[in-house]
C-alpha cells in the first residue's frame, strides 16, 4: 500500500486582464457595457488617440464549425489568453491491488483572438525510488491489479462516478483531445495535446481525471510525480 502526491506545475502565457464592472439590478445584467456603433472616426495626436463611433443597429454573438464573430462596438484586436490551474497538487491518498485510486483536478482556459490554443501535459508517471507506475501508452479502461496510470478529460462511470466533462460556460469552446476524450477509458503519454480550442472562446473549466492501479507486487511507499501543463495559444 502507497500514497501518492502528484504536483502539478504550470507554464502558461501570463495576460493582465482588466475588470469593468457590469451593469445590473436585481431583475437585470449587461455586461460589457459600452456607447457606440456603425462607423468609425480616430484622431491622434503625440498625446493621444480617440476612436469614436454611433449608432449601432446589430450586435450579437454568431458561430462556425471554426469562426466565430461578436458584432458590437470596437474592440482591441491585441489576442489575450489566459490560463489557471485551480490547485497545485492532487492527492490519491492510500491505494491497493483490489482498488483503483483516483482524484480530479481542474483548470481554465481563456481565449481572446488567437484563433485558437492547445493543452499539455508533461511529466512522468508517480514513481517510489527506483520503481515508476506503468504509464497508460494507449487509451484503454481502468483494470484492478494491474499497474496503470491514466488520466482523461471527460465525466465517467467506471471505475467509479467521478470526473467532469468541459464545461463552456458562456461563449466557451474547446474539447479533449480523440486520445483523452472518451469516458471510461485513460491514457498518458508525455507531452501529447490533452485539449484542443479551434477558435476564439469564452472561459472553459477542464476536469482532468486521473487513476492508479497497482498489482499485489507493486513496491510500497510514497508515490509522486512534478508535472506540467502547458497552453499555448495557435494562430
Amino acid at each position: 500500500m502507497g500514497v501518492y502526491v502528484l504536483g502539478a506545475g504550470l507554464v502558461s502565457l501570463v495576460v493582465t486582464m482588466g475588470v469593468v464592472s457590469a451593469l445590473a439590478s436585481t431583475n437585470y445584467r449587461i455586461s460589457e457595457p459600452s456607447v457606440g456603433g456603425i462607423g468609425t472616426a480616430k484622431t491622434s495626436s503625440p498625446g493621444y488617440q480617440a476612436l469614436t463611433s454611433g449608432g449601432i443597429i446589430g450586435f450579437g454573438n454568431s458561430t462556425g464549425t471554426l469562426t466565430q464573430i461578436n458584432a458590437g462596438h470596437e474592440t482591441t484586436d491585441e489576442p489575450a489568453l489566459s490560463f489557471a490551474v485551480a490547485s497545485s497538487s492532487v492527492n490519491f491518498g492510500s491505494f491497493s491491488a483490489t482498488t483503483t485510486a483516483t482524484t480530479t483536478s481542474t483548470f481554465a482556459v481563456l481565449d481572446y483572438t488567437s484563433y485558437g490554443y492547445v493543452v499539455q501535459v508533461l511529466g512522468n508517471a508517480p514513481s517510489n525510488g527506483v520503481h515508476t507506475i506503468d504509464s497508460m501508452a494507449s487509451t484503454g479502461p481502468s483494470t484492478v491489479g494491474v499497474e496503470q496510470f491514466g488520466i482523461n478529460l471527460v465525466a465517467n462511470t467506471s471505475p467509479s462516478s467521478f470526473g467532469a466533462n468541459p464545461d463552456h460556460g458562456q461563449f466557451g469552446f474547446g474539447s479533449a483531445s480523440a486520445n483523452y476524450g472518451t469516458s471510461n477509458n485513460y491514457r498518458y503519454v508525455s507531452g501529447e495535446t490533452v485539449v484542443t480550442g479551434p477558435k476564439s472562446s469564452g472561459v472553459t473549466v477542464y476536469t482532468m481525471s486521473y487513476i492508479i492501479n497497482v498489482s499485489s507486487l507493486t513496491q510500497g511507499g510514497i508515490y509522486s510525480a512534478d508535472q506540467t501543463i502547458l497552453c499555448t495559444a495557435t494562430f
